[in-house]
């Protein structure tokens, strides 16, 4: 079974200083980092995604700033694939899943941002495609979350996610069983 890493909007503007700083960014870039030179070492295909925000009003990911640019823990290397995207789905109206099929890949290894957001809704969307997906729950990250009035933290958003991706969509495992 051919495998390939998805790495989901590790950008600038999520770490600190950037416009949408999430919790816990930094030692899951470090994470998704392991896992992306593991996959390097091994020559496996990997695909980078950015998000451009294009929608009137975007605070973050704004194209031509450096907030949008993949942060350098994860950089892209010549040769590897850049996905741009602008919906939190990866494969919304991308080429994302013809470029993965071309590479024969049937499993993918998904870390990244927001674990509530993008990481969940290109999980689904993948398995949902026929992909088998192993999301690397340390290697993602997410913000706090205000609902009716209550305030959720992160790590509880994030606990949740991966508990509801985890079994159906995803295997859901930390980096040192992916690595």
């Amino acid at each position: 079974m051919g495998q390939g890493l998805l790495l989901i909007d590790i950008q600038n503007d999520y770490f600190p200083g950037g416009t949408m700083e999430l919790v816990g960014i930094d030692n899951a870039s470090r994470n998704a980092g392991k896992v992306l030179g593991k996959f390097r070492d091994r020559g496996a295909p990997i695909f980078h995604v950015q998000h451009l925000s294009v929608r009137p009003g975007a605070t973050f990911f704004v194209p031509g700033t450096q907030g949008c640019e993949i942060n350098d823990m994860v950089k892209p290397l010549d040769g590897e694939i850049v996905i741009q995207k602008n919906f939190p789905n990866a494969f919304r109206d991308t080429d994302l899943e013809n470029m993965i099929r071309e590479k024969d890949v049937e499993e993918l290894v998904i870390c990244g941002a927001m674990s509530h957001m993008c990481i969940d809704a290109s999980t689904r969307a993948a398995f949902d495609l026929g992909f088998t997906c192993k999301v690397v729950e340390d290697a993602c990250a997410t913000r706090d979350l205000e609902f009716g009035g209550n305030d959720v933290s992160a790590e509880h958003v994030h606990r949740a996610f991966m508990a509801a991706l985890n079994g159906i969509y995803a295997t859901v495992s930390n980096t040192a069983e992916s690595v």
